[in-house]
């Protein structure tokens, strides 16, 4: 395999795709397979509609010339991204941890690019796909690069920082995500402590929170530049004013009002200043960079149906950011508080015990009704006039289809695999 000629050929396209469905002229494909399809099986169709080139690791489906055939096309993609990485050779920030990835990359972005041509991961596609993506999706306008990284298994973050090979790189925490592939929170504090290992050397520098202990402890071996919520010592120290429901936060004398909820947002704010700060965009830009980010995609999301105001943060959870959002949600200064709170995956051997942990949060708060769904809460079900748990999501919308909502604050949280976003169709 000839990357450097195969990356010679990408440079004469636009753009690149792993989906026909999302072919533009003259573009850059690649044939992967995936659980239950086969991708090659596409390349004509790719080329028909306007590639022109497409990488083949199935000499079957060789067309002509523009038909590129190599052992295996992920790989191929890989080394490609890699390839362009240093041929690009920008400043590159990558980040990961078990909550607020994808929020901090677009707070990160929305600030840098008040002074740099930032291109930054769209969306979530952080994993060993989603990564050479995004590396190849940079060009040579592109000042700085930002990656967000997933991991659900050891490795995998020194796996991606191999083919991104950051300059700077920030963990927003670590919490009890992936704990089956993991192995348990140790497992999730080493899988992401790869990316400092990757860091080690004078060219290279992590951002760091110091209100977080593990971050504190392992990049002291690391050139690193600090944030703390009153901490004479951070390089950039903030103050964290309120959030009810949005984030108000100060820093040299600054007040910044979000679009964000929650007091868990804080730091990916924060951590979005403090990177600001040390690539020298001004205060006032940042300011007014942070103040016009409005979240989407279900990630603390306060939305008004009728009289009712709704926090959607269903675009994912684990007991991590499930325990922080209900936190949030009960002290929050609201009357008619409802929560909606949907399972939590991927924790293997600890998820009964992880949904025990949250319905024995909330079991004392009276004030709050709560309505838990999927199988992990209904087998943790318990007696109480204000709480309701139903096995599946079918279950749940035959019940709450015939509520009348009036004036409620509602929380709406869970896995990905939950979709509760669905419960938006049952709010008048």
């Amino acid at each position: 395999m000839d990357i450097k000629y195969i990356h010679s050929l990408f440079l004469k396209c636009s753009s690149i795709s792993i989906d026909t469905r999302k072919i533009e002229l003259n573009s850059f494909f690649v044939a992967i397979k995936g659980n239950n399809f086969d991708a090659n099986t596409f390349a004509k169709e790719a080329l028909d509609k306007g590639a022109s080139y497409v990488i083949i690791d199935n000499k079957a489906f060789y067309i002509d010339n523009r038909t590129i055939l190599v052992e295996d096309s992920l790989v191929a993609l890989q080394e490609l991204a890699k390839f362009h990485r240093t041929y690009l050779n920008l400043p590159i920030i990558a980040l990961t941890g078990s909550n607020g990835k994808t929020t901090t990359k677009e707070l990160i972005n929305v600030v840098l690019s008040k002074k740099f041509k930032t291109k930054a991961t769209v969306g979530n596609l952080n994993n060993h796909i989603g990564v050479p993506l995004t590396l190849l999706s940079f060009n040579g306008e592109t000042e700085i690069g930002i990656v967000e990284m997933g991991a659900n298994h050891q490795k995998e973050i020194e796996f991606l920082c191999g083919i991104a090979q950051p300059d700077y790189g920030y963990i927003t925490n670590f919490g009890k995500a992936h704990l089956e592939g993991f192995g348990g929170v140790e497992g999730v504090i080493k899988g992401k402590s790869e990316m400092y290992q990757y860091l080690l050397g004078e060219d290279k520098m992590a951002f760091v929170n110091l209100e977080d202990p593990i971050q504190l402890e392992k990049s002291k071996v690391l050139n690193n530049f600090s944030f703390g919520v009153n901490k004479v010592n951070a390089n950039v120290n903030i103050s964290t004013i309120e959030a009810n429901p949005f984030v108000v936060i100060s820093y040299s004398g600054q007040i910044i009002t979000t679009h964000l909820i929650g007091l868990y947002n804080a730091n990916n704010i924060n951590a979005a200043v403090t990177i600001g700060k040390y690539f020298g965009v001004e205060d006032v830009a940042i300011k007014q960079a942070l103040e016009s980010y409005i979240p989407e995609n279900n990630r603390s999301q306060l939305i008004t149906k009728g009289t009712n105001e709704i926090i959607l943060d269903a675009y994912n959870a684990n007991p991590s950011s499930m325990k922080v959002a209900i936190e949030n949600f009960i002290l929050l200064n609201k009357k008619n508080k409802i929560a909606f709170l949907g399972d939590m995956f991927e924790l293997g051997t600890e998820s009964l015990v992880e949904h025990k942990f949250v319905v024995d949060l909330l079991k004392h708060q009276v004030e709050i009704d709560c309505y838990f769904i999927g199988k992990d809460f209904y087998q943790n079900k318990i007696d109480k006039p204000n709480f309701f748990f139903f096995e599946t999501f079918e279950a749940f919308s035959i019940f709450i289809k015939e509520f009348k909502f009036d004036t409620n604050m509602i929380l709406i949280k869970g896995s990905r695999g939950m979709a509760l976003e669905r419960t938006l169709d049952f709010i008048n």
